[in-house]
């Protein structure tokens, strides 16, 4: 692992093809350990992702009480889960009995652990006080936390209102319906569906905002899988089935897209043939769309026995303009190959990516103008120019998707400085050596 404050990217002297495994995916890690804790017995998930992010929710699991057993070497983690209730709830520690708290988490920097356990804990019984680094601190909850209130969780904040920390509990339910704004992240709805299963039968969530329906989707996909199906219409309103209940079963987590993507978008810079070891066309995250973004490029897509290949274009990377909206976690991977192509790139309906980890869009012409490519900020994304990328200092932002996608063009220039390359730990605490074994062997 990096452990390093700068990783250089070096040029790529000899090209030859790709074939890599990568981490299982955050996004069906989160929802996994959620949905196990609230399923009526012992779930044992395989193909799990161990990184910053979903370590910080295993430890809150335990902190609430759950019964946890982690492998990291097999890759798998075992919750015993109680059908909805929380194990600690009633016993409080002595630093928290005069206010009655009965457990204290923290979330790191993790919006999934952040937005899917407040919701759990929101709509539970007891009080819990639910803390924060620095970074979480500033990212949006103010939309899942007055949805959470008008439902009837009692929220003390101890610094800004409607921002880590604060204290959350004492649910009584004061409505049947409540509507939320997911423009600023999707998983506000995501975090409401999955602990849906500790309201009133017949709740509904009604949604307002366009953003993320794919992260959407795959949550109400995973739901059915553990036993609860919702009532959708149209993707506008959510209904919660009556006494609904999450079954226990052993489920495999597939191999994260996201961390893919940065591996087959080699293939069109290096000219090599590009393949993640289990990703297949029926996965259900997201990102997938992305390999239409580079067959749109010009880039040729093959399914292979051991997962999909991307074979590089054979006249030049194309431009064109391309709405990310549904899986903009690669807007970032598309900004640092854009340079690369014939004619101009647009990244269009990614406004949202500005209160991400970063302000994305600002780290996206940032790090282009320092590297000489023209880049111009549009209202809802950016417009790329074509031009010959050169070695530079690539500001992270403390975040990790800065840091990989931005180790890209190096490949092709070389001499590409990524300060805190160790950031990547979040998601992808090996990239960079995944990067060396694969590419520079």
């Amino acid at each position: 692992m990096v452990k390093q404050d700068v990783y250089e990217v070096r040029k790529v002297q000899k090209a030859h093809d790709i074939t890599v495994e990568v981490v299982g995916s955050k996004s069906i890690t989160n929802r996994a350990l959620l949905l196990s804790a609230l399923s009526n017995g012992r779930c044992t998930l395989s193909g799990v992702l161990f990184s910053d992010d979903s370590r910080y929710f295993m430890q809150a699991l335990v902190d609430l009480g759950f019964e946890v057993t982690i492998d990291e070497s097999k890759k798998t983690v075992t919750i015993d889960g109680l059908g909805g209730a929380i194990p600690c709830c009633g016993l409080h520690s002595n630093e928290d009995s005069e206010k009655g708290i009965d457990a204290t988490v923290y979330v790191g920097s993790a919006g999934t652990a952040a937005r899917f356990l407040t919701a759990f804990l929101g709509l539970s019984k007891g009080r819990y006080r639910m803390t924060s680094s620095e970074q979480m601190k500033k990212r949006p909850m103010k939309e899942l936390l007055i949805a959470l209130e008008e439902m009837g969780s009692k929220i003390t904040y101890e610094e800004e209102p409607y921002h880590f920390p604060f204290i959350i509990g004492d649910f009584s339910c004061k409505t049947e319906s409540i509507t939320v704004d997911i423009d600023k992240s999707s998983q506000f709805l995501s975090a409401l569906l999955i602990s849906s299963v500790l309201l009133p039968d017949g709740f509904q969530i009604q949604v307002a905002g366009n953003h993320g329906f794919a992260y959407v989707d795959m949550t109400v996909s995973m739901m059915k899988a553990f036993g609860v199906s919702m009532d959708v219409e149209e993707r506008r309103s959510y209904t919660c089935i009556s006494n609904a209940g999450y079954h226990a079963l052993n489920y495999p987590i597939e191999p994260d897209l996201s961390a893919a993507c940065y591996f087959y978008a080699m293939s069109p810079l290096l000219g090599v043939n590009a393949q993640v070891q289990g990703v297949y066309s029926d996965s259900m995250q997201g990102d997938l769309q992305f390999l239409k973004v580079l067959v749109e490029m010009g880039c040729h897509l093959c399914q292979e026995e051991d997962g999909i290949m991307v074979a590089p274009p054979k006249d030049g990377l194309k431009g064109g303009t391309f709405d990310l909206s549904t899986f903009s976690d690669q807007a970032l991977t598309l900004a640092t190959i854009a340079p690369f192509a014939k004619e101009i790139v647009e990244i269009r309906n990614i406004g949202h990516i500005r209160y991400q980890e970063c302000d994305r869009i600002h780290a996206i012409i940032k790090n282009l103008t320092s590297m000489g490519i023209k880049v111009e900020e549009l209202e809802d994304g950016v417009k790329i120019y074509p031009g010959t990328p050169k070695g530079c200092e690539i500001e992270t932002f403390e975040d990790h998707r800065v840091a990989m996608s931005f180790t890209l063009p190096g490949l092709v220039t070389g001499n590409m400085m990524i300060l805190d390359p160790s950031c990547t730990r979040k998601t992808f605490e090996n990239y960079f050596d995944v990067l060396e074994n694969s590419v520079y062997k």
